[in-house]
């Protein structure tokens, strides 16, 4: 199913275990607390690709273009929720 999605948008299938092992390493990173910045970062540069290409290849906006958005925008809120030190760095404050 991934390599038949990857080619739909214009990759070659030999990526779809690199790209699969790049995705892992970011999680996994973002997963360790010392390093979960880190990951945070790479996979928010890893979902920013992803976007692209779905620009690229013009698929509907809400369901393919901004699902990276949404990704990202959970991944930072799980880390501004379990972190202080972002917390810090960003409070929330109600209007």
């Amino acid at each position: 199913m991934a390599t038949d999605t990857l080619q739909s948008l214009g990759w070659d299938a030999r990526y779809t275990l690199m790209i699969g092992l790049i995705e892992l390493g970011c999680i996994t990173l973002y997963a360790i607390p010392r390093t979960s910045i880190l990951g945070a970062v790479l996979t928010t540069g890893l979902l920013g690709g992803a976007l692209a290409t779905q620009i690229r290849a013009e698929s509907p906006l809400f369901r393919h273009v901004l699902f990276s958005v949404y990704l990202g925008l959970f991944l930072w809120g799980g880390l501004w929720l379990r972190d202080p030190r972002l917390r810090a760095v960003f409070p929330f404050r109600a209007i």
